[in-house]
C-alpha cells in the first residue's frame, strides 16, 4: 500500500500576511517542501480548513475535513526568502485522542506512537502520524477545555503548524519584532521561535531548527524522519 502523504492544506488566511513573513507565492499559492499551501483568505474560515491527501483510504477523517489527491509529489519547492525550507508538522486536536486515532489509521494514516505524557501546554496525550516527510501530530485537548467547548462529542479540527528553518537566528532577526525570542524546543537539540499575533497571521505557526546536535547536514536528515522527532506541540495560540 503507497504511503499516505499530503498534497495541499487549504488556509483561510491572506496572502499578503504571509508574503510579508517573506514567503514566496503565485496565485495564492505557497509550496514549503513538497507540500502547497493554498490561501483562500479569511471569509473561507478560520486557520487550516481542509487538506489534500494522497494514498489515503478514505476521506473520513473524524471531522478533519479532507480529499483525497491523486497529483503526483512535486520536486521540493526552493528555499523562501525567509528560510523556510520545509514542514516540520501539523498539528491537529481532538476531544477524544484514542476516537480519533482509530478513524486515522482506519483511513491508512501511519501511527508512529502515542506520547502518554502532558504537554508544557497541558494536554494529556498525542499521537504522531508519518505523512511521508511531514508528521501529523494529534493532540487529546485538555479535561477542561473539552467540558468548557461542549463536550467530547464534537469532531476533531486542524491548530496549526510548525516549520523547518535553514536558519532559525537568522530567521528570527529578518522577521523580528513578528516573532518570539528563541528558546530551546521539547526535542533535545532543537530550537523553537513563534510568530506572534501582530504578524496578522489566522494560522499558529512555529518555526524550528533542525536537530543541532546532528551537525551542519542534519536539516534535510530532520525533515525524512519519522514520527519520534517530534514529541510535544509548541504551536501557539492565536
Amino acid at each position: 500500500m503507497p504511503a499516505t502523504t499530503i498534497d495541499q492544506l487549504t488556509l483561510a488566511d491572506e496572502p499578503a500576511a504571509w508574503e510579508a513573513l517573506g514567503f514566496a507565492l503565485s496565485e495564492g499559492c505557497c509550496q514549503i517542501g513538497t507540500v502547497r499551501l493554498r490561501l483562500v483568505g479569511r471569509q473561507a474560515g478560520a486557520g487550516i480548513v481542509g487538506w489534500s491527501l494522497r494514498g489515503a483510504l478514505s476521506d473520513e477523517l473524524d471531522g478533519l475535513s479532507t480529499s483525497i489527491s491523486s497529483r503526483p509529489v512535486p520536486a521540493n519547492a526552493p528555499v523562501h526568502p525567509n528560510g523556510v525550507v520545509a514542514i516540520d508538522h501539523v498539528v491537529a486536536i481532538s476531544p477524544v485522542l484514542g476516537r480519533t486515532v482509530v478513524a486515522l489509521r482506519a483511513a491508512g494514516l501511519d501511527l508512529r506512537r502515542v506520547r502518554e505524557r502532558p504537554t508544557p501546554a497541558g494536554a494529556p496525550r498525542q499521537a504522531f502520524f508519518r505523512l511521508g516527510r511531514e508528521i501529523l501530530e494529534l493532540v487529546q485537548e485538555p479535561e477542561e477545555v473539552v467540558r468548557r467547548e461542549g463536550g467530547p462529542d464534537r469532531p476533531a479540527g486542524f491548530w496549526g503548524l510548525a516549520l523547518l528553518v535553514e536558519d532559525l537566528d537568522r530567521t528570527v532577526e529578518l522577521l523580528a519584532p513578528r516573532v518570539s525570542e528563541v528558546r530551546p524546543a521539547v526535542q533535545p537539540g532543537r530550537r523553537i521561535a513563534t510568530v506572534r499575533r501582530s504578524a496578522g497571521l489566522a494560522v499558529p505557526l512555529a518555526l524550528m531548527s533542525a536537530d543541532e546536535r546532528a551537525g551542519r547536514h542534519a536539516q534535510r536528515r530532520t525533515a525524512d524522519r519519522s514520527g519520534e522527532r517530534a514529541g510535544a506541540t509548541e504551536v501557539p495560540r492565536p
